[in-house]
């Protein structure tokens, strides 16, 4: 990796961990630039809009990963159920090895915080929310539900993983991860 992206990706990773822990409007770019050590100038070069701009590139990634784990969850089991499963426990680990709070959910600071203020951020937090709902549907596609209820059931599925997150990264406390993804697994199924 070039020295040059390398900065460009200190600055979006250490942007996102930053937004996660303190929010969108506590974070400034001077205390990105500070502890990406990269260069005020790169910040700036790679993100001529500012803060907003890198929010939405923030955003962008993190909706890239989750699509990819989504992905790979769903090649590794034969159903939907045991993928959203596998998917949201892995979640929970992951969230509970980081301490409650190096770990970046979508939910917390994008969607809650910065759809309020920018039109650009909410119009990406509702992509990726829909990128997420589509790839469920079209997995409980695959397992034969009709799309009607495919639709609805990956909404439900998004809603209930995401308010479990926001309730234990609250409590710091795995359990309302791991309750919801037993339930979801058996709502998957149970709706074909």
């Amino acid at each position: 990796m070039s020295e040059k992206s390398n900065a460009r990706e200190l600055i979006v990773s250490t942007a996102a961990r930053l937004f996660f822990s303190q929010g969108y409007h506590a974070t400034g770019l001077n205390q990105i630039i500070k502890e990406s050590g990269t260069p005020k100038g790169s910040l700036y070069h790679y993100f001529p809009s500012g803060k907003e701009e890198l929010a939405h590139v923030c955003i962008e990634k993190a909706n890239q990963h989750i699509l990819q784990v989504f992905e790979e969850t769903f090649a590794a089991h034969d159903n939907t159920g045991d993928a959203i499963q596998q998917f949201i426990h892995d979640l929970a680990d992951e969230t509970e090895a980081a301490g409650f709070t190096g770990f970046l959910p979508f939910s917390f600071w994008a969607a809650v915080e910065t759809s309020c203020i920018s039109h650009q951020l909410r119009i990406a937090c509702q992509g990726v929310f829909a990128d997420w709902q589509q790839i469920i549907k079209k997995h409980l596609l695959l397992d034969g539900m009709n799309e009607e209820k495919a639709r609805d059931t990956a909404l439900l599925i998004i809603s209930m993983m995401e308010g479990a997150l926001i309730i234990s990264l609250t409590n710091q406390d795995k359990q309302p991860l791991l309750t919801a993804a037993d339930y979801l697994s058996v709502a998957a199924k149970n709706a074909l």
